[in-house]
């Protein structure tokens, strides 16, 4: 015992001399109370207490015992001998798939066995008021530190486990992904290992990581599984065409700059891959090209991920962008010598007309204008392309690049000009 009892670090330190040989006797049986009110009133510790389940708890309960007697006579003992006990049984909560409260409120049980039981036996050899106020000082926190220390375990064991789970769905993803496809077998084998179901169709969704990263991952619809590949994001979603499943998934990706993939069976996960990172290619070109035209805010859609099912001729242009740029130049060179903004007038309508198969009302009502200023634009672009507009093909092709790069350009609306 110290001179000092108020300077210890721990209460149990501070226990005389007389108030541990009056307990002393009182360990032995009561190790077995404790265990029996545990197990009469935790209900997760009631079954028998057979092979490896009781020997960890006879074992935790007497080895409390004897280190909480080797500390309180050995001030500055510390727990590093000890602690390593709580911290595995922590441990085994989560091996036996039970919550830590199961074990806390154990460690609570025989806190209030130990002090009553001890409290009797203080009481009847006499030792005083103050004695036994440190005395149940000494148990409550020497029970904290338990508890602490099991809570560490029972963290350290969920993280390691977690770490292993994210392993074997990167492994699983890596076979899903891979060319050529992955034998049923060796699928099958990976999915069981990862906890999976594999299911009949699924989409590939892929996100910048420094964007969205892990968060948006428990977001996603039930049973989806991620990995990380060179920086980005790659989810897995199965059934994604399944009830409310496309409103979970846009909810999810909410703001952020996403590409989904087709829907496919499982066989062909690469090519929804493929076709993912695509569709994010495109999205983030979209987004770029917003932002030089210095539209912020925009339509709602503006933040939904893209989906490549909705836009595979876009995709087929975007496959080749210099290709493209190439076609374009040559075809509407005719514009080259108008200003920016009637350029940019001239192509919106030029668009506008050939989608809608030539109607200068149609035009103009998707342009917000009215339908003479269509007809004015249209006589300029007659000046300026001649009888080209006149061939299907090239028609075609004009609508093509056109579209492609419609989303590369602010929008110019109102003005006759």
């Amino acid at each position: 015992m110290s001179d000092n009892p108020g300077a210890q670090s721990s209460p149990w330190e501070g226990l005389p001399d007389e108030a541990l040989e009056a307990l002393a006797p009182e360990l032995p049986a009561l190790a077995a109370e404790l265990i029996d009110t545990i197990r009469a009133e935790v209900p997760s510790f009631g079954r028998p207490l057979e092979g490896e389940f009781g020997q960890i708890v006879r074992g935790g309960v007497e080895q409390a015992l004897l280190q909480f007697e080797q500390m309180a006579r050995n001030p500055g003992t510390g727990r590093e001998m000890g602690r390593s006990v709580y911290v595995e049984l922590g441990r085994g909560e989560v091996r036996e798939g039970r919550p830590l409260d199961a074990l806390l409120a154990a460690y609570r049980v025989g806190a209030k066995v130990a002090w009553r039981r001890l409290a009797e036996a203080g009481a009847a050899a006499g030792l005083s008021t103050e004695t036994l106020i440190l005395l149940a000082e000494s148990i409550f926190a020497y029970i904290d530190e338990l508890s602490a220390e099991s809570a560490e375990g029972y963290a350290q064991e969920q993280a390691e486990r977690a770490g292993e789970a994210d392993r074997r769905r990167a492994v699983l993803i890596d076979l899903l992904l891979q060319r050529p496809a992955a034998s049923p077998e060796d699928l099958a084998f990976a999915a069981q290992r990862a906890r999976w179901e594999v299911p009949r169709e699924l989409a590939v969704v892929t996100w910048h990581a420094v964007r969205g990263g892990r968060r948006l991952v428990a977001a996603l619809p039930a049973g989806s599984i991620a990995t990380l590949v060179d920086g980005h994001m790659v989810a897995v979603v199965p059934d994604p065409v399944g009830p409310g499943r496309r409103d979970q998934l846009e909810e999810a990706l909410r703001g952020v700059v996403a590409g989904v993939g087709s829907v496919l069976p499982v066989a062909e996960a690469a090519r929804s891959r493929q076709r993912a990172a695509g569709a994010l290619a495109l999205a983030e070109d979209r987004t770029a090209a917003r932002g030089r035209g210095g539209r912020s805010g925009g339509r709602a859609t503006e933040s939904a991920p893209l989906f490549a099912d909705e836009h595979r001729v876009a995709l087929l242009l975007h496959g080749d962008p210099r290709l493209v740029a190439e076609i374009a130049d040559e075809l509407l060179a005719p514009l080259a010598a108008e200003s920016p903004v009637s350029r940019a007038r001239l192509t919106e309508t030029l668009l506008a007309w050939l989608r809608h198969d030539r109607n200068a009302t149609a035009a103009a009502d998707a342009l917000h204008v009215h339908a003479q200023t269509v007809r004015y634009r249209l006589a300029r672009l007659r000046e300026l392309f001649g009888d080209d507009l006149d061939d299907p093909d090239l028609r075609f092709t004009l609508e093509l690049v056109l579209r492609a790069g419609a989303n590369d350009a602010p929008r110019v609306t109102s003005s006759p000009a």
